[in-house]
């Protein structure tokens, strides 16, 4: 359970998109306080699904092969078809655009395109709320990867200590990355602004390549992960 909480943890926080968003966040006015209800939200969500999921199970896991732990493993081993298709497809339409735009770079637009569009973006954060920043978060959710991860979740037994760790472990690494942002804007604000937003324009060139490397790694890792355990 820790391993795989491991690596589902590590996907999310790797997840370009709510990141890529969450830089506009803080880097609008009154960010640091947008972008800590972001957080808060964000890590809301992750704390509401690992509840429901120790609510069902009674905080022990099923015993092996009994049909609550075969449905959770099928559930699994979906989650981790569902990713590669979804990596696969990415990959194959990254492959298409780039040879129907031979005159475009082969990561994505100019810099200078990525800049604008950054720069029309932050000015409409400027006007957004603290309510905004947190529906902001619950709609960019990886849910997909925060399924696998409460698919996982069954199998924890809370009665030993370790597995609270692995659990806090889990929601401050699916968080890491927004944490590191959220830190930086608020001891460096004045050189937080322009290196984040030259941050998002590199995200948004390799946003592809990430998505298409988190879903196939996590996914084979999962499908490979719960066809053991379903078969053993």
């Amino acid at each position: 359970m820790v391993l795989d909480l491991l690596l589902i943890g590590l996907a999310i926080t790797l997840e370009p998109l709510p990141l890529m968003a969450f830089v506009l966040v803080v880097a609008s006015a009154r960010g640091v306080w947008k972008g800590l209800v972001f957080i808060l939200s964000w890590l809301g969500c992750l704390t509401l699904v690992i509840a429901i999921v120790l609510v069902l199970t009674g905080g022990e896991p099923p015993p092996p092969r009994s049909p609550p732990s075969t449905a959770a493993l099928a559930a699994k081993l979906l989650i981790g078809v569902s990713l590669v298709l979804y990596g696969e497809h990415r990959r194959r339409r990254r492959g298409g655009l780039r040879g129907r735009r031979p005159g475009s770079g082969p990561t994505g637009p100019e810099p200078s395109a990525s800049a604008s569009s950054s720069a029309s973006m932050t000015s409409h954060m400027d006007h957004s709320t603290v309510w905004s920043a947190a529906g902001l978060a619950v709609l960019l959710q990886p849910w997909g990867l925060v399924a696998a991860g409460a698919t996982t979740v069954v199998e924890a037994d809370t009665s030993h200590f370790t597995t609270w760790l692995a659990l806090v472990g889990f929601c401050l690494l699916a968080t890491a990355s927004l944490l590191t942002v959220e830190l930086y804007v608020v001891f460096a604000p004045t050189a937080a602004r322009a290196r984040l937003l030259r941050l998002r324009a590199w995200l948004a060139a390799h946003q592809e390549q990430a998505l298409v490397t988190l879903c196939l790694l996590l996914g084979f890792w999962l499908v490979g992960r719960s066809l053991y355990q379903l078969t053993s």
